[in-house]
């Protein structure tokens, strides 16, 4: 046993440095690095001065920043100040629910003080402050711009552009999860008499049909805020939702660029980064297969912004530990195809020793498929499906034993249709809320779509009891001073949103193994966690990743 813990202190600490070399593909990671630990140097003031320009651009942490998130040491005092007080029964939905009400109330009182001091809202000269650093000028909002906007007497407006069609339309049940816990909220009544209006466009994955409803949501519509789904249908509306000034939050993609409060502060992040994921990978292959070093490593890459996200990340890790990947390969299908024998074979004739599927919706299941099917499997010392296919129902149960013992860094998102976990109390008044609402239980992604529904609502409800009520500002007040235990998230996760600082409300992830027999996720170790170690992104696609 003191083995195994020895192992995982060592993962947590590998976690942080990997994080640290990899964050966003920075080039400026030597330089830093050298400047932050160069304590025995003549010019340490020169060298603070350098480590903090490199951490502004967004490339490196100091070693500061590095020792916090292994250790984790200013966690306490955030958890006193926001919910210390807070009862903590978990064994039962009306546990969970007077621990949600308590962290609630206690965020709610934190932001209404700092409203009444004239700190934080909107200020005389129209900006809107909140916790460190947030500064969001309202002056370039558009001239007709509403605070109130989406609002009625009797309902909230609420956007969303998802895939429901197509190759990847499994995920639109996240949707369908959603608006089942949108109206259980409503029998609630807990929004001062509004109910959760859900306006749902399937843009099939297609960017430009994303364009065409995000215009036709904000101009018609009349929303009070908006989601998306899907990397490149983000990318490819997030500078017009914030030129808009419109709540865009807790988009439904893991994209570094959605922790971006600075140029895009309408915007808010939910999972887990795909960078993050990326080094993850890169550091369990470190540990688990030290006495293999260096190794061969091909990813299968989905060809759009997502897929080059976790390419990117990959390789950005890659160049940093040569001494563990001694040869990276990946290789892009259309996120369309019907198959994908081709890019397998050429997979296989590279043969590595790790595959990592970077892919998603059905690509996952066939990925599984198809490297079983040409004799792979079998050679592989290790083989990852990535975070956002980690639904058993939908990817790896019709993959029968083919799926058997495939990793996963899967980001701490519970499975509603999992054997083990389907037992836990929230998890089984999930389930029991999707049958009623006459929907199938066995879909993973409406499980995960009612986890999504709750952070959104206790967003709502935050902003809902501020000075003034429900308005757009108060949301964003709420969003960007965030932190709850999420029932659909393991423990051991620390789940936040802090102004410009903590732009990742998920940093944090366990591995996982597949157990095919029992359709289970199989956590090895412990959660490993650094909240608060992730630099924001200014997402810059020409110029290698973030800045």
């Amino acid at each position: 046993m003191e083995i195994r813990r020895n192992l995982l202190r060592l993962l947590a600490v590998l976690f942080a440095f990997a994080l640290v070399a990899a964050a966003c593909g920075s080039s400026d990671d030597d330089d830093s690095s050298s400047s932050a630990s160069s304590s025995e140097s003549a010019d340490e003031a020169e060298a603070a001065d350098e480590a903090e320009e490199a951490e502004e651009e967004g490339g490196t942490l100091s070693q500061d920043a590095i020792e916090k998130a292994v250790s984790g040491e200013d966690d306490g005092e955030e958890e006193e100040e926001v919910a210390s007080d807070c009862p903590s029964d978990r064994s039962n939905v009306e546990g969970i629910f007077a621990e949600a009400d308590c962290s609630r109330d206690a965020i709610i009182a934190k932001i209404t003080e700092k409203m009444e001091a004239g700190e934080w809202g909107v200020n005389s000269a129209n900006h809107l402050i909140g916790p460190e650093g947030m500064d969001v000028d309202l002056n370039v909002c558009p001239a007709d711009w509403d605070d109130h906007a989406g609002l009625t007497d009797n309902q909230i407006r609420f956007g969303q552009t998802t895939v429901q069609s197509g190759n990847l339309a499994a995920y639109g049940n996240l949707s369908v999860g959603m608006d089942i816990w949108f109206k259980y909220i409503d029998t609630l009544d807990v929004l001062s008499g509004r109910d959760i209006e859900f306006i749902i466009k399937d843009d099939g994955y297609v960017s430009a049909q994303t364009i065409e409803y995000v215009d036709e949501l904000i101009e018609s519509a009349n929303i009070h805020l908006i989601q998306g789904l899907g990397s490149p249908n983000g990318l490819a509306v997030y500078d017009k939702i914030n030129e808009e000034c419109i709540p865009h939050p807790f988009y439904l993609s893991g994209h570094p660029a959605w922790g971006d409060p600075v140029n895009h502060p309408w915007t808010t992040s939910y999972q887990m980064s795909y960078s993050t994921e990326a080094v993850l990978w890169g550091t369990w292959i470190k540990v688990n297969l030290a006495d293999e070093l260096p190794v061969k490593v091909a990813g299968l890459v989905m060809d759009n912004d997502f897929g080059l996200a976790y390419e990117m990340g990959f390789q950005a890790y890659v160049d940093n530990n040569p001494d563990v990947v001694s040869e990276y390969l990946p290789v892009r299908h259309d996120p369309a195809a019907p198959t994908l024998t081709n890019e397998v074979t050429t997979i296989a004739a590279f043969d590595p020793d790790v595959f990592i599927s970077m892919t998603a919706g059905n690509p996952c299941l066939l990925a599984i498929q198809e490297v079983e099917a040409s004799g792979l499997y079998e050679r592989l010392s290790a083989a990852f499906t990535p975070s956002v296919c980690k639904g058993i129902a939908a990817y790896m149960a019709p993959a029968g034993m083919a799926a058997q013992d495939y990793w996963i860094v899967g980001g701490g998102g519970k499975d509603t249709t999992d054997s083990v976990k389907m037992k836990e109390p929230f998890i089984a008044f999930a389930r029991d809320l999707i049958s009623d609402a006459g929907e199938d239980p066995g879909i993973s992604l409406t499980g995960e779509g009612i986890f999504r529904g709750y952070a959104f609502t206790e967003a709502f409800r935050i902003a809902d009891a501020l000075p003034g009520g429900i308005s757009r500002t108060n949301l964003m007040l709420a969003l960007r001073n965030f932190k709850i235990y999420h029932p659909g998230l393991l423990d051991g996760l620390v789940t936040e949103l802090n102004g410009n600082a903590d732009a990742y409300f998920v940093e944090g992830s366990e591995y996982s193994q597949f157990d095919a027999v029992n359709q289970t996720w199989v956590m090895v170790g412990d959660i490993v966690d650094a909240n608060g170690g992730t630099p924001p992104c200014a997402w810059d696609k020409a110029n290698g990743g973030c800045r």
